[in-house]
């Protein structure tokens, strides 16, 4: 089981997206995936159909099951999670695609128990998660935009980590922050914990024929502040935000299309990069001419 957890310091840069997108990615791919949404928004949820409500539903809510495990208590999560692989059933050879969904309520409160308990609470999901091991090939997390023991603990959990930008500098500041901190999980969990930096996607791009110095700057920036951008980008396309109103990620509903093909790419790149050591990663090449579109 391969744990990746997409996390920047911005909001508003398509972290959920990029997280809902590439794990049924995977699952068309045919692996078996496991969707963690650990932010307290729950908008990966909404993007794969699931909207928890009513109390029976709040019992399977992660907020509620990392409370659980922190005083002490293991639960069954085969009756907690949810079973979206029917959103494959019209591919062949699909994988499985299913959620540890969140509510606002529960997961402010364990937020609160692991602040409370203090840094050796930090990898209290990566332990939830080696519980059910064996049944996934990837779990992959979507964390909350912020700096919170909630985005501590995802780094945590995960092997790998990808941040995302956009072509924006306050995006990058924030991607290059994620950076940084994950240089320090290790050292803060005791050596439990050790996550590698995967890389950058650039998200909400621009074709390059309409680039401006602002993009040029944070593509080169990617670079320069040791970001490994993935050489596919994920361009500006209103179908990835508009596919949560129907409850199923573009990379589904667009599989033939520009979204379907772009996260596609980008997966691979991604498995690739787990495979192979840093210095065989394919980068993009730094923009040493002035942007076409000024």
């Amino acid at each position: 089981m391969k744990v990746i957890a997409v996390a920047t310091q911005k909001g508003g840069v398509g972290k959920t997206s990029t997280t809902v997108n590439l794990a049924a990615g995977l699952s068309l791919a045919g692996a078996r995936v496991l969707a963690v949404d650990l932010d307290p928004q729950a908008q990966a949820g909404t993007a794969v159909g699931v909207n928890l409500s009513g109390e029976d539903q709040l019992a399977r809510s992660l907020g509620w099951i990392i409370q659980a495990r922190l005083q002490g208590m293991r639960m069954d999560l085969s009756n907690l999670w949810f079973d979206r692989s029917e959103l494959l059933s019209e591919f062949e050879d699909a994988g499985t695609l299913h959620l540890l969904a969140c509510e606002e309520s529960t997961m402010t409160a364990a937020q609160d128990l692991i602040h409370k308990k203090g840094y050796q609470s930090t990898p209290i999901l990566r332990r939830i998660l080696l519980d059910v091991e064996d049944f996934f090939d990837f779990v992959i997390i979507d964390t909350p935009p912020a700096v919170s023991s909630l985005s501590a603990t995802a780094l945590a959990a995960a092997d790998y980590v990808i941040t995302v930008s956009i072509p924006e500098y306050p995006a990058l500041k924030g991607a290059a922050a994620t950076r940084g901190t994950v240089r320090y999980v290790k050292d803060r969990t005791g050596g439990e914990c050790d996550p590698q930096f995967l890389g950058a996607v650039l998200n909400r791009s621009n074709p390059p024929s309409r680039w401006k110095s602002q993009e040029v700057n944070v593509r080169n920036g990617l670079l320069d502040n040791d970001l490994a951008p993935f050489i596919t980008d994920i361009r500006t396309d209103n179908r990835i935000s508009d596919s949560f109103a129907f409850g199923v990620p573009s990379v589904i509903r667009y599989a033939s299309h520009g979204p379907g093909k772009m996260y596609g790419q980008l997966m691979g790149q991604i498995v690739e990069r787990i495979q192979q050591p840093r210095e065989k990663w394919e980068m993009p090449e730094r923009i040493e001419s002035e942007a076409p579109g000024e």
